[in-house]
């Protein structure tokens, strides 16, 4: 099952490093990205970031990247319709990840005032997509954000963290960016669902709700989905990967999957598992619970009512 990954979340706007928040509505880009193979000190080192920059660029540089572009739009929709959910505006936006910019097409200048959109690969920024809603590119890599404190008010990040050596710091970082807001990743396969609230909490927000989705997108064969993943950039960048495999192994290797999970059609499945989870950052104006021993009602009461209710209802 392969299980590509994303994220979003809210954040409020003082100003950013690099990049001035004045006339926004010209498209430019600014560059934030550290020094080729800079990782945290702390981070586990598994993910080649300048191999994964440049198969992001070559992706963005192919005559058609359109055509690799499904899953990322529908992931896109799927931020942007629980963007939507929340009943507010939010006047300064960060993409982190954009890509071409999959969700900001999804979304309109009602709920979005201005909208940064920050990826590792210049490519993908110079070929994004059309908006009505004015956008900043940021050439920024997610390991290294430069962003000051309380910035924005909304952050969303799609198909992007799990690319990401040390992501409890990247959500840390976020964290001390968002002011008042939400955030919702779908996050990398090398994470356990039930971890995911851990990892939240542990970057300070609160109120956290996790829910699943799955798209499952049929291919003629196993080359056919490793050529599409190699479009959309998500070959594997993992420093301990295989240079190269021979070509028995790789037919041997699409006979099985053919055997074990081919359609009666003769195509293969692949299922795109994907992680939302939002998560609020704490505010003064948010509800808390009611102090213990306030309560007004005791259980044994509530009780008597469930079942007088129950009598009604019976009779």
């Amino acid at each position: 099952m392969l299980r590509p990954a994303g994220l979003w979340r809210l954040c409020l706007r003082p100003r950013t490093a690099g990049v001035s928040t004045e006339n926004l509505g010209r498209r430019k880009v600014a560059s934030a990205v550290p020094p080729r193979g800079g990782t945290s000190p702390r981070a586990l080192n598994i993910f080649d970031r300048d191999l994964k920059r440049k198969q992001k660029n070559w992706a963005a540089r192919q005559p058609e990247p359109m055509k690799f572009d499904y899953l990322k739009e529908e992931v896109g929709s799927r931020i942007a319709d629980r963007v939507y959910d929340i009943a507010r505006d939010f006047p300064l936006a960060l993409d982190l990840g954009c890509g071409r910019g999959y969700i900001a097409q999804h979304l309109n200048k009602e709920t979005i005032g201005k909208f940064f959109q920050a990826d590792i690969a210049e490519n993908a920024l110079k070929n994004s997509l059309e908006t009505e809603i004015p956008t900043v590119s940021v050439l920024a890599d997610e390991e290294f954000l430069p962003f000051r404190e309380n910035t924005f008010d909304l952050v969303v990040s799609s198909l992007s963290l799990h690319w990401v050596n040390d992501l409890p710091r990247a959500l840390e970082q976020l964290a001390e960016t968002e002011r008042e807001g939400g955030f919702s990743p779908h996050i990398s396969p090398f994470i356990a669902v039930s971890d995911l609230g851990h990892l939240l909490g542990r970057a300070g927000f609160n109120t956290l709700t996790v829910d699943t989705d799955e798209i499952q997108v049929n291919y003629p064969g196993m080359f056919e989905l490793m050529e599409d993943l190699q479009g959309m950039g998500e070959s594997n960048c993992s420093w301990n990967r295989r240079a190269l495999l021979h070509r028995d192994t790789m037919l041997a290797a699409a006979a099985v999957y053919r055997e074990m999970y081919g359609n009666e059609d003769g195509s293969v499945p692949a299922t795109y598992q994907i992680y939302h989870m939002i998560g609020w950052k704490y505010h003064e104006s948010q509800a808390r619970p009611a102090e213990r021993g306030s309560a007004t009602v005791s259980f044994g009461e509530l009780r008597q009512i469930n079942n007088l209710m129950s009598r009604g209802e019976k009779s």
